[in-house]
């Protein structure tokens, strides 16, 4: 028993060693990697990798990149450390992320975030750990998400990798940087936050729950906060990949993200809001019955000029995707399958009928 104790205790300290260094030393292993034999998803895929550790339930942080999640092929461009709208023009001709959008309902807040921060783009990018990661950053928008129909996307303008690198909600109790000396999901780690990593786990209350697949460089996740029937809803590449919460009315929240990784970076490419009106659920019904375009106003024979204020207002709404997609081979709450969205969809009108 002494020496499966002193074993034990020996691979905790290996894996606590590993844990630490893993974030450091990230980018130089990523050089590299191309020769080591690494898959899609940043595991060893070498067969003369050792079978007795496979077993072993404490995961190690992937120091290698996720890739093959991107939107488009835009995160291969190089991007300048500055945004101007001249640089802008130039990029739209071969993105197809959407980053067009002049207006933002909120941005990055520079008075609230962690030490290990900066803000680029007119603060809509967050840089995290400039030159070596030791802890968690993290930071919020600039505005509360108050009563009605709030809906962002954030792009992964860097590679992916690390302990951990979170797209969520948080009330204004969350500390920023309370884990600057720590490598953790701090979203979802209290009660006050939610959070989706990387991985694809859904983080609260300190618990995590397979919820989708893991996104790297170039995917786009966004967050559609409904305060009015109380639901928080992710979309990854623009499409629903589930309901990760309700009972949330009366509620403040503030957008966040969060990153343990050096030179790790997210933008916001687009924050919208409105108010929960009759026009609102009149698009968002529109949409669910013409899912297959890219965008409901195409086909819609309506007046130029209502097309133009419908698409200024709620733009967002006609153009989310909740078609359905195919389920991945991990659980349907792992899945990229949007049945989760159709059913709270449902849910929600019948609420809304009770109630008026």
């Amino acid at each position: 028993m002494a020496r499966r104790t002193r074993s034990s205790r020996a691979w905790h300290l290996v894996l606590s060693g590993v844990r630490r260094e893993a974030d450091t030393r990230a980018l130089t292993l990523a050089s590299g990697a191309r020769g080591w034999g690494y898959d899609s998803d940043g595991q060893h895929s070498d067969s003369d990798s050792e079978p007795e550790f496979s077993s072993l339930s404490p995961s190690i942080p992937s120091a290698i990149p996720v890739t093959g999640e991107s939107y488009c092929n835009c995160e291969n461009q190089s991007e300048a450390p500055y945004c101007s709208s001249l640089h802008g023009l130039h990029r739209v001709k071969d993105c197809q992320c959407g980053e067009e959008d002049e207006y933002f309902d909120w941005v990055w807040d520079d008075l609230n975030k962690s030490t290990a921060t900066q803000l680029t783009c007119d603060n809509r990018k967050v840089n995290f750990h400039m030159e070596y990661s030791c802890g968690t950053a993290a930071i919020r928008g600039n505005k509360e998400l108050a009563e009605g129909q709030h809906f962002w996307e954030i792009k992964m303008t860097s590679p992916v990798y690390g302990t951990d690198m979170m797209v969520g909600i948080g009330t204004s109790d969350v500390n920023l940087d309370k884990y600057r000396h720590t490598f953790c999901s701090l979203l979802g780690k209290d009660e006050d936050s939610w959070g989706l990593s990387y991985t694809g786990l859904l983080h609260h209350k300190g618990d995590k729950t397979n919820f989708s697949s893991r996104f790297g460089q170039g995917s786009i996740i966004g967050v559609h906060l409904d305060t009015w029937h109380g639901t928080l809803t992710f979309f990854k590449n623009r499409k629903c990949i589930g309901v990760a919460a309700t009972k949330l009315q009366n509620k403040k929240f503030y957008p966040m993200v969060c990153s343990t990784a050096a030179k790790s970076s997210m933008k916001v490419i687009r924050s919208c809001a409105s108010c929960t009106s009759l026009q609102y659920l009149c698009c968002y019904r529109l949409r669910q019955l013409l899912p297959n375009y890219v965008d409901t106003l195409e086909v819609l024979p309506l007046p130029p000029g209502l097309k133009q204020v419908l698409h200024n207002k709620l733009g967002w709404v006609l153009s989310m995707n909740y078609g359905t997609s195919k389920p991945s081979s991990a659980s349907s709450s792992g899945s990229d399958s949007d049945s989760s969205c159709g059913s709270d969809a449902e849910a929600c009108r019948r609420k809304r009928c009770r109630r008026t």
